[in-house]
């Protein structure tokens, strides 16, 4: 009787440990599955927001003056005019905002990587050229405008600005959330104020290549702009700021784009766009939002991993000639071959890959 009661207590033991044990499989699917759309939901309002935040804000702004509440946007109006020269400045970055935990979902839907490569001395400047633009540029977004990916920890000491259009600085609202995240116009006001009115420890990111290299960006291809982009090497020795070549791998796998030869009607659409506006319209797609099968705006999740490269000290040259201007372009070409050749067969490429530079 005792061996039956014994044999029997062994086997309620054995099912209450299977049942614990199905139950925890169950709490940790559900647990992925809540994550997963997290993620999708980070994404998605990041692209959203690069796509149609500053248009949506400001016919919401106007609709608001034409109601009973049209004090509230007056109000923004006039502080909008008031604050209208903070984004040369410097802007206004928010930690908090940086620190947010939907960064934390947006790193990990790809999932985006920053790799330092050597230490950076907050006694001096940098501009770091970040390499490819991709669609969107959401490696550079992720890794340099907020801190999921730890680059405070990474480079102590260090303030990042990533440089985007100066168009985006004029948009109601969008303006305030770039700015909280360290986003700065790209243009001479901004860069030169950062550079000599704001001490030192200032890194300013440039996505060198800009809308021209974002049309030729599909996945399996890396190329970069950058022959005749010399401005960002002159504003360097100018300010004696150190150049930094970053190349990040992946950001061209996760849209694909339709690409219009040189000499047809699209790519002249699309060069007429760039020269008027600073941008260029681009036909591409990615996942949809309810799965990875359809095509729809989300990226595809692939990974990105952003590789931040040996400075290059520059000297300080208050009126550069193009012949330094030249040389110093040279240099840094070279460096950026350079650490696309070391790291590219770590990050999925053959050996053989070549790094086009046009």
């Amino acid at each position: 009787m005792k061996t039956i009661i014994a044999a029997y207590s062994g086997v309620l033991r054995g099912t209450g440990s299977n049942i614990l044990s199905a139950l925890q499989d169950l709490f940790w699917l559900l647990k992925s599955k809540v994550e997963k759309q997290l993620q999708i939901i980070s994404v998605l309002q990041w692209v959203l927001t690069f796509l149609i935040m500053g248009i949506a804000c400001t016919l919401i702004l106007m609709y608001i003056l034409c109601t009973d509440c049209w004090a509230i946007a007056a109000l923004y109006l006039a502080w909008l005019v008031f604050d209208w020269n903070t984004p040369k400045k410097g802007g206004r970055r928010s930690q908090w905002v940086r620190n947010w935990a939907i960064w934390r979902y947006f790193r990990d839907y790809f999932p985006i990587r920053l790799v330092k490569t050597h230490n950076l001395l907050t006694t001096r400047n940098y501009i770091f050229g970040y390499h490819p633009h991709g669609i969107m540029g959401l490696g550079a977004f992720c890794n340099f405008s907020t801190e999921a990916t730890g680059v405070g920890q990474k480079f102590p000491g260090i303030r990042p600005y990533l440089a985007t259009l100066a168009g985006n600085f004029r948009m109601p609202i969008l303006r305030d959330y770039l700015m909280s995240g360290g986003i700065c116009p790209v243009n001479r006001d901004s860069i030169d104020y950062i550079l000599s009115k704001n001490g030192s420890g200032n890194a300013i990111i440039i996505v060198v290549g800009g809308a021209a290299e974002s049309l030729n960006c599909t996945p399996g291809k890396n190329s970069v702009t950058l022959k005749n982009r010399k401005g960002f090497v002159k504003l360097a020795l100018r300010h004696g700021a150190d150049l930094v070549p970053v190349y990040s791998f992946g950001e061209n796998e996760v849209y694909k784009q339709v690409i219009f030869e040189e000499g047809s009607w699209g790519r002249w659409v699309q060069k007429k766009f760039q020269k008027h506006i600073g941008f260029a319209p681009c036909i591409f797609h990615g996942r949809g939002l309810f799965s990875s099968n359809t095509w729809g705006l989300l990226p595809y999740s692939k990974p990105i991993t952003t590789v931040v490269g040996e400075p290059i000290t520059i000297p300080k040259i208050d009126n550069p000639s193009q012949k330094d201007v030249d040389f110093y372009h040279s240099m840094y070409v070279d460096s950026l071959i350079k650490l696309f050749d070391k790291y590219k067969s770590r990050f999925g490429l053959p050996e053989t890959e070549v790094l086009e530079v046009n």
